[in-house]
């Protein structure tokens, strides 16, 4: 009785390859434990990376140009190593903002955005108010109009994009919101 079955013998002759590779994988016949299962590699399995390594610090920090002219925006490194698929930056304000951006949305797939320090005030086109408090995150659709409002004198977050090149359009408020 391989494997603990009763086999009719003439199914099994009419078989016998195809069992004698079944017996074979289960173990039938052998003394002990079963054997172990061939253990699959990495190599076998991970397709080559799509990008490069990013490792941005403090102390290699390097500061692009952004969207507000009231805002540092830290660069570390990510549309360089996903050419151009993805883009993260530090966003950061020691002079809150004195008015608010205005209705616009942006042009990508997707914004994330995860407060670290102080606090940001937005509205969006569906009514929808929010203030990003240190901890919260944040995932707005391209597309999706919206009105930050307000933020923290100092402040700081996190910001990603899919894509990388993320425009900017202003537009008219939604039907019924202010400016």
């Amino acid at each position: 009785m391989p494997c603990g079955r009763d086999f009719d013998k003439a199914a099994c002759r009419e078989l016998r390859p195809t069992c004698d590779r079944v017996l074979a994988a289960c173990g039938a016949g052998q003394e002990g434990p079963r054997p172990h299962r061939r253990r699959t590699t990495m190599n076998d399995t991970v397709a080559p990376p799509t990008g490069k390594l990013a490792h941005a610090t403090v102390d290699n920090a390097r500061y692009v140009e952004g969207r507000r002219a009231f805002f540092k925006y830290r660069d570390l490194g990510v549309t360089d190593a996903t050419a151009g698929k993805m883009r993260a930056q530090v966003t950061s304000a020691t002079q809150g903002m004195g008015k608010p951006t205005g209705w616009h949305y942006h042009v990508c797939e997707h914004q994330f955005v995860y407060m670290m320090k102080g606090w940001v005030d937005l509205v969006f086109e569906d009514g929808t108010k929010v203030r990003l408090m240190p901890g919260d995150s944040l995932m707005i659709p391209g597309g999706m109009r919206h009105n930050e409002t307000g933020t923290a004198d100092e402040l700081e977050l996190l910001e990603v994009s899919v894509p990388a090149e993320m425009k900017t359009v202003v537009c008219d408020p939604p039907p019924g919101m202010a400016a």
